[in-house]
């Protein structure tokens, strides 16, 4: 069960979620505009990352808040860090696109991304809910 404060964390996590993915489209929108008809699907869906892992999931924990358990604030921390590091390696791996180039450093987004997530993902599963005394 989720009280005032848990519902209140998870709605300031998707109101930011959902103002990170506004900069990502407006950010990936103004740079390919500017960049001489040079674009990167990877620039284009960067945006996605904020959005659905972050927003839709948040509100998602929210609706079904009465059958979830919430999620302490140290597995949405690093949640939302795995998301900012999939999205930042989007953003970088699209300029490199557009600027014609490669770099072995855009793997180590994915890596660290997946690695937090997963770990955001197996501390949430393996959690355990508070005792309380009767």
């Amino acid at each position: 069960m989720f009280t005032s404060a848990d519902q209140k964390r998870l709605l300031h996590y998707a109101l930011g979620d959902a103002a990170a993915a506004l900069f990502f489209g407006l950010f990936s929108s103004i740079y390919e505009h500017f960049s001489h008809g040079v674009y990167s699907d990877a620039m284009i869906c960067a945006y996605t990352v904020p959005l659905a892992g972050g927003t839709l999931l948040m509100l998602l924990l929210l609706r079904f808040s009465d059958r979830l358990r919430q999620p302490s604030p140290g597995i949405l921390v690093l949640w939302h860090a795995g998301l900012a590091a999939f999205t930042v390696g989007l953003v970088f791996l699209g300029v490199l696109e557009i600027y014609g180039t490669t770099n072995r450093m855009v793997a180590a987004y994915p890596a660290v991304g997946g690695l937090m997530t997963g770990s955001a993902l197996l501390a949430y599963a393996i959690r355990r809910e508070p005792r309380t005394q009767k």
